[in-house]
This record gives structure tokens, sequence and C-alpha cells, in this order.
């Protein structure tokens, strides 16, 4: 966040802030169910635009900021789990157990 921004905040104001209020750690999460949580903390936060702006200007290398995720300094829609994506969709039991009851 832009310091001018936060100068502006009193201290009440600065501790009801949603990056205030949860574990840091949230905001640099691995699983991608994580970051989508942390970037809805921001959805409605008063500094967000300037939070967004300030992590912009230092070229943030990564976590959530301003509600939009950083990869090596970049701002990707949403994170990626790890490994290699599947090149067959799975099939749901449900859908399965249809399939053989048509047969």
């Amino acid at each position: 966040m832009t310091a001018l921004v936060l100068e502006q905040l009193t201290d009440l104001q600065l501790d009801a802030l949603p990056c205030r209020q949860v574990d840091p750690d949230a905001f640099f999460a691995e699983l991608p169910a994580d970051v989508e949580w942390a970037k809805s903390l921001c959805r409605d936060c008063p500094v967000r635009e300037s939070c967004l702006a300030g992590a912009c200007e230092r070229r943030e290398p990564w976590g959530v900021w301003g509600g939009e995720l950083f990869i090596n300094g970049i701002v990707v829609p949403r994170k990626r789990p790890r490994g290699r994506p599947r090149k067959h969709p799975l099939v749901e039991p449900a859908a399965a157990g249809a399939r053989e009851r048509a047969a």
C-alpha cells in the first residue's frame, strides 16, 4: 500500500483492514483455493486500489496484493495447482455408473 494512503488512516482503521486481521501467510498461500480466499478478503477493502498500485510500483515478486495474485512480478488470474495437468479428465463415479447401467 502506498504510504500516503496509510498515513491518512487512523490506527483503528488500519487494524480493521482485512490484511491486518488474518495471518499474513494467507496472502502467500500455496494452494489455489487458499489464494482465492485471500483474494476474496481484499474485495471490499477500502485501500484495495492503492495496495495494488503500490505492489505494481514495487514490482512485488509474489503474493496477493490488492485482490490480485502476483507471480514473478506479473498479475495472473489464478494460481495453478502443483503438478502436470491431466491429459484426460477424471470420470466422476456417478457418471461412470450411469454409463454402465445404460449399456
